[in-house]
């Protein structure tokens, strides 16, 4: 079909084949043009999605017409999306799909490749050169959906939101109190929230320095810097936050802790707990993902081996005693109190928690919020709780002598009491309890077990390659002789891939569990300290944690690197 000369310049690119091919009449095919360009919509999903023009004819036009390849999606693997490799930000905005990564080139599945400033965008983005093929425009619509999910339809509360930016709405431009100039900070702070929730991460720090703002995720115990916002907008930001978590947004002097809930769906719901502090340079926000679904993993997804299982188990099943955990913050030691109280969690228990604050909502489990500024804190709590009926405590942490006589007290008569520490191993764990004036006999006839844990990052299963170190030096490390001979003795190093990040995946638990026996219980009454409790540990068969972490190395779960990085060489 010719075009008419008036209408040459107009259609041009693979709108003018269409019309030449008579796919298009020319009349539609200026209809089309002018009404996208009204609604600024990319002509391409204008015509499928207003008109119902085929895809693929679309796909095969532009394919001739700029020289790419054609290529159909079906025929691709979604699982080897590479989906690390460019922001989903970029993704989503310019329709650009990262499929397959060739030497420096980054092959891309575009339904029309005439945005060049998008291109150019991917290239800085992922420091590759993008190679495009050509897809039908539904298809790769339907494959962002399907891996990057629909990008909206949350809400917080009462309060429905779309989680995206308008990034170019300028900074300054209305006044800080126009509720109209506050939306995109609604917005974007809503989407950073989600978009944690979605990378798997347990922190969230919102920080203000002199001439620049950054956010940062902790993903797999490593923080990672996710956004630097401008810096004109931290007051907005530390005051959305804070309206979100019912702080006092007047006062920036001291710090404030706070709670928000994030539902995702009817269903489902986040909570975060945050905590604001006054800095330099403004105030520094961190958020803390409280998933309860994390608390219903299981003992048997915490990583223990199965004779720490066992002694695990068989403590909390006693009668009375006393079950410590220790670690440094963000060891797990949260998730594994729960795990815990669900296993202990029967209509015929009486259960009754101190925590600061409640991390996890338990169905049928009595949780008390410790407040100071009241009164009520963990000794205050611990004493109620023995005129209550109890048979099982669970106290959040025990930070001075008074709640640590109180809690020894209810496992010498006939309570079961699971409480924290903060110290570095199980034996340090009982010395740091006589260091705080509590007398030995007292502790060895309460405490049943010692817990100290410490999280470490994952192998990916899809990237992991073999390693080969000298003998000598893996003897240096820690492992024995028998070890070595193992005939399926491997290590393996990280590498990364599109499925994880720097060749890790999720985190695995490494623990050091030790039962007070009469032989250590003989030790603490005689006052012997944390080294000789620990020789005695180990020559009783108890795993300390680096033995722990490198028996997760043989089974090829992580490596010497994470091991080092969260145990002693010792």
């Amino acid at each position: 079909m010719a075009i008419s000369s008036s209408n040459t310049l107009r259609l041009t690119g693979f709108m003018r084949r269409l019309v030449e091919e008579g796919h298009l009449s020319e009349q539609t095919a200026l209809s089309a043009l002018e009404n996208a360009g009204k609604q600024k919509e990319d002509i391409v999903h204008y015509l499928v999605n207003q008109t119902n023009f085929s895809s693929l004819t679309i796909a095969e036009a532009i394919s001739q017409e700029f020289g790419e390849p054609l290529f159909d999606l079906n025929a691709f693997d979604k699982s080897l999306l590479l989906k690390e490799i460019v922001d989903e930000k970029h993704v989503r905005n310019y329709r650009m799909v990262p499929l397959l990564q060739r030497g420096n080139n980054l092959i891309m599945a575009v339904s029309n490749p005439t945005n060049l400033q998008a291109i150019e965008a991917i290239r800085l983005n992922s420091k590759l050169n993008p190679e495009l093929v050509i897809v039908e425009h539904n298809k790769l619509e339907a494959l962002i959906q399907d891996s990057y999910g629909e990008g909206g339809g949350f809400d917080f509360g009462d309060e429905e939101f779309d989680i995206s930016f308008d990034e170019d709405v300028p900074v300054d431009s209305k006044d800080d109190d126009d509720p109209e100039n506050e939306a995109p900070i609604v917005k974007y702070v809503n989407k950073l929230l989600v978009d944690a929730i979605r990378s798997g991460a347990s922190d969230l720090h919102f920080e203000p320095y002199e001439k620049v703002y950054r956010v940062r995720y902790r993903i797999d115990g490593i923080l990672k810097q996710v956004a630097t916002p401008p810096i004109q907008l931290a007051n907005r930001l530390s005051s959305r936050l804070k309206v979100m978590s019912q702080m006092d947004i007047s006062e920036k002097r001291i710090p404030q802790d706070g709670r928000i809930k994030l539902k995702l769906s009817k269903n489902k719901a986040i909570d975060f707990r945050v905590n604001s502090l006054p800095t330099l340079f403004g105030e520094k926000i961190v958020l803390r993902i409280l998933d309860p679904s994390s608390a219903m993993l299981g003992i048997d997804a915490l990583g223990y081996d199965p004779e720490q299982k066992a002694l695990f188990l068989e403590a909390l099943h006693k009668p009375q005693g006393m079950v410590l955990i220790t670690g440094p913050t963000g060891s797990g030691k949260t998730v594994s109190l729960y795990t815990g109280l669900n296993i202990l969690n029967t209509e015929d228990a009486n259960i009754s928690t101190a925590e600061d604050p409640v991390e996890i909502n338990l169905e049928g489990i009595n949780q008390v919020n410790v407040n100071a500024k009241v009164g009520l804190n963990f000794a205050t709590a611990l004493r109620s709780f023995l005129r209550q009926d109890p048979d099982i405590i669970m106290v959040g942490e025990i930070r001075d002598l008074e709640t640590a006589e109180i809690s020894i007290k209810a496992a010498q008569t006939g309570h079961m009491v699971l409480s924290t520490l903060h110290t570095n191993s199980a034996p340090e764990t009982l010395t740091r309890l006589r260091n705080m004036g509590v007398p030995s006999f007292n502790i060895a006839t309460s405490v049943s077990l010692v817990i100290a844990q410490r999280l470490m990052r994952r192998l990916c299963p899809h990237c992991k390659t073999p390693l080969s170190i000298p003998e000598k030096s893996l003897l240096e490390m820690g492992f024995t002789q028998a070890d070595l001979s193992k005939s399926d003795f491997k290590l393996y190093q990280a590498v990364g891939c599109s499925e994880c990040r720097d060749g890790y995946k999720g985190r695995v638990g490494v623990y050091e569990v030790m039962k007070v026996t009469s032989e250590i219980a003989r030790l603490i009454m005689e006052d012997a300290n944390s080294i000789q409790i620990a020789d005695a540990s180990q020559a009783l068969g108890f795993n300390n944690l680096r033995r722990s972490g490198l028996i997760k190395v043989m089974q090829g779960l992580t490596t010497l690197q994470e091991v080092n990085r969260v145990t002693s060489s010792m």
